[in-house]
């Protein structure tokens, strides 16, 4: 595959043409996709005009290079044998244009994208990154021993998290994972609910079973719940123990009080590592309870060995329109 970009330095000229060579026609048909879909999702998301000839595609326009670049990144995935689906172009935009948002790139606004790109193997399928802040963050929790993911819904913070902590156990690097969450309603009561504390609870931590349910199979996920290598808990049953030798994740931090918090982060034993992630937009606290969130980041920002990692709407990687509606909210609170 070769890219002929020498004559394409002069950037304000819209008419230059960039020509990429495609070696594999089998895998160029796929690479366009059924009726070019592929190619028109490209050229919508970046402004540029490709044209095939042959086994060559031809790139025009502001920001035919990142489009090239694009093409490229997936053209690799093919080679790879891995599925190339809507969302996977879209996370090539967002890793190889500088833009998170997916859409036409910024002009000056280009941001560094981090050397290590990581896969996160499970059982069941092999999570990457889609967007910058993912793969920083996927970084950070395979590096650091206590990592804090603060950002919107829809931004894979939890996802990610569980994804690693599954990694972890099946590679023996930990010996369980254990997910908590602060029980605070959301609107509704859980003494409505009907059934004992586990059947008021359980509902609750569904989205922390969703997760595992992608990476491993039913049976294996039954059977480490039946061995204790796997545990689901409110926040509240943390209290008074050492876990060690664990992968525990804080979801939904931002609903913990600051002792929940403070007992929470105590409990980290030997050979530990600690995720905590929160939305700071969707504190369910009653009035006048400081949200534990905000104590922890504003306390240990700067504490080496704790990592802090961000995410904005523009990482949203579910539907197209959360990112919108949480850009709406945003811009009705004044939150750039």
């Amino acid at each position: 595959m070769n890219l002929k970009d020498t004559d394409y330095l002069k950037e304000g000229e819209s008419n230059q043409e960039v020509l990429t060579e495609f070696p594999d026609n089998r895998l160029l048909i796929d690479l366009c996709g059924e009726f070019d879909r592929n190619i028109v999702h490209i050229e919508s998301a970046l402004t540029v005009n490709i044209i095939r000839r042959g086994n060559q595609l031809v790139t025009t326009g502001e920001f035919r290079l990142e489009a090239t670049r694009v093409l490229q990144a997936m053209y690799q995935r093919l080679e790879a044998k891995k599925d190339l689906e809507s969302s996977d172009i879209d996370a090539e935009i967002r890793m190889l244009s500088g833009n998170t948002n997916g859409g036409a790139i910024r002009e000056g606004k280009k941001e560094m994208i981090s050397e290590e790109s990581r896969e996160i193997k499970t059982r069941k399928k092999t999570v990457e990154p889609r967007t910058l802040a993912q793969r920083n963050y996927v970084n950070q929790l395979f590096h650091k021993e206590l990592v804090f993911g603060i950002g919107p819904a829809g931004t894979g913070k939890t996802y990610l998290a569980v994804a690693v902590g599954v990694n972890f156990l099946l590679n023996g690097m930990v010996d369980k994972i254990i997910l908590s969450r602060p029980a605070v309603e959301a609107g509704e009561r859980l003494g409505f609910l009907p059934g004992d504390m586990k059947d008021k609870v359980d509902p609750y931590m569904q989205p922390l079973y969703d997760a595992l349910n992608d990476f491993l199979p039913a049976r294996q996920i039954a059977k480490l719940f039946e061995e204790k290598k796997i545990e689901i808990a409110p926040l509240a049953f943390m209290r008074g123990r050492t876990l060690s030798n664990a992968f525990i994740v804080l979801d939904e931090a931002q609903n913990s009080t600051t002792m929940q918090m403070k007992m929470f982060l105590t409990r980290m034993g030997q050979g530990s590592r600690m995720v905590v992630t929160g939305d700071r937009s969707q504190i369910d606290l009653p009035r006048g309870i400081k949200s534990g969130l905000w104590e922890a980041e504003e306390l240990l920002k700067n504490v080496k060995g704790i990592s802090f990692s961000y995410f904005s709407s523009k990482d949203v990687v579910r539907h197209p329109l959360v990112a919108s509606i949480i850009q709406a909210y945003e811009a009705r609170d004044g939150i750039s």
